[in-house]
């Protein structure tokens, strides 16, 4: 019984430390970065349907990075412990931040203008433009918008508005799929 007793716990002892490195992986991965699939058009041709993205959470925000976000308002509760723990589901989007905490932004004949610049935009606004009006953001708001304009609900629409930075997930770094157009997200 010793015999067995001695070869069996190097074996339970090198099981216990590997299931103990890929809980403290996944842990450290989970609050660093995670991966996304993106669904619609909103970033044609930034990202496409279907695209998996490398998505990491540090660093701070700058004008033009594309980010994933919470969707306002979309979330649902589904599990609750008592008032110590809650699991909820969130929807997310993908975006690109046009104008940062402070700064005024507007919409006005379909060109985005940001802090009194017009801002290039390779979609020229896709008709029919939705003008927004000139408004200066708080400390802590991020005005979103999607690339393709005409099929983005963003930060133009009166149910998303600018977002608070509680509600930024993260910077998308990186596509990983599909391996033709696997690279860096600009």
């Amino acid at each position: 019984m010793t015999a067995l007793r001695e070869t069996l716990t190097p074996i339970y002892t090198a099981l216990g430390m590997a299931s103990a490195a890929v809980l403290l992986a996944a842990l450290i991965l989970c609050k660093l970065a995670q991966l996304v699939f993106v669904k619609g058009g909103s970033m044609e041709h930034t990202l496409r349907a279907g695209d998996l993205l490398l998505v990491t959470k540090w660093g701070k925000y700058g004008r033009g990075d594309v980010v994933i976000c919470h969707y306002p308002r979309r979330s649902e509760e589904l599990l609750r412990l008592g008032a110590a723990f809650s699991l909820t589901k969130h929807t997310v989007f993908v975006k690109r931040l046009a104008a940062l905490p402070g700064d005024t932004v507007e919409i006005a004949e379909g060109r985005l203008i940001v802090n009194g610049q017009v801002m290039e935009d390779p979609e020229k606004m896709a008709s029919p433009p939705r003008d927004y009006p000139c408004r200066r953001l708080a400390k802590n708001q991020y005005f979103v918008i999607g690339d393709h304009r005409a099929s983005s609900h963003d930060s133009r629409a009166s149910d998303v508005g600018p977002i608070p930075e509680s509600m930024l997930i993260g910077h998308v770094r990186f596509r990983l799929w599909p391996l033709k157009r696997i690279g860096r997200i600009k």
